[in-house]
């Protein structure tokens, strides 16, 4: 008998592998390739040949209303994962079926203009994101309220700093009922008080039966708010489970890597 949606997992990744082909002498401009079409040939048979599976084997349930943390090294594959799961990155192998509204922030100003305004960006990204028209027009003012830029809600993005791109962009993720939410790397963006006010939303969201899967370097903030973690190594998933051993696990792999920002931390520490 097959399962209702009420409880199937929220996300469900059976096989999943995600494979691109490195090439390093690919030029940037038409003017470029134009001028070195040997070399851009022959860059493009070498790439052809060397392919780089940025994740293998990906086997995971995420269930509803479950809080999972994501960690491992830079350039381990976490950030791939999310954008698969979040549809915008198709699997080279494997499935991945989503049972609800899947709300993303994912990259600094994705899907902002930068030649409009705040206000207009919030809401043509609440449409994106799956609202009405006419429900997005009623949400926009409190997504404007919490991100604390009405001063410049009618100002051009372009005109915004970095932390008020994310500040903008984690309010409308936050503001479109979502089912699931997707989040790398700026769980809490801004000053103490806009952190406070994310972190307070986002014990709304859980309450309210929310999916929260977020990537993060920010281990204090995975211990205290994931109910799971899981770690990612050179593409593969290798542990599963509890945040407290999945992390310290992460530490020691991470130890002697003197790129790891969590690592640097430690021995700075000491």
């Amino acid at each position: 008998m097959p399962m209702s949606s009420e409880s199937r997992p929220a996300l469900s990744l059976r096989g999943v592998a995600k494979r691109y082909f490195l090439n390093p002498f690919r030029p940037l401009e038409l003017k470029t390739t134009v001028l070195n079409l040997r070399s851009f040939w022959q860059g493009t048979r070498q790439a052809s040949r060397n392919p780089f599976w940025a994740l293998r084997e990906v086997d995971l349930d995420v269930h509803r209303g479950e809080f999972l943390g994501v960690v491992g090294h830079n350039g381990s594959g976490k950030s791939t994962l999310l954008r698969m799961m979040a549809g915008l990155s198709p699997p080279t192998m494997g499935t991945i079926e989503s049972n609800g509204r899947i709300s993303a922030l994912l990259e600094l100003g994705s899907g902002f203009h930068p030649n409009i305004t705040g206000r207009e960006n919030a809401l043509v990204n609440a449409v994106l994101l799956g609202l009405s028209r006419a429900e997005a027009e009623r949400r926009v003012p409190a997504i404007m309220e919490f991100s604390g830029l009405n001063e410049f809600s009618d100002q051009p993005m372009r005109m915004y700093s970095q932390g008020m791109y994310l500040r903008l962009g984690f309010a409308v993720a936050v503001h479109v009922d979502p089912e699931i939410l997707l989040v790398d790397e700026v769980l809490a963006v801004g000053d103490a008080q806009f952190q406070e006010r994310c972190y307070d939303h986002i014990d709304t969201l859980r309450s309210h039966g929310t999916t929260i899967v977020t990537v993060s370097h920010d281990i204090f903030t995975l211990q205290k708010l994931c109910d799971r973690v899981i770690l990612i190594d050179h593409g593969r998933m290798i542990a599963d489970g509890d945040p407290e051993p999945v992390i310290n696990e992460y530490l020691y792999r991470v130890h002697d890597r003197e790129d790891d920002p969590v690592a640097n931390f430690m021995r700075q520490s000491n």
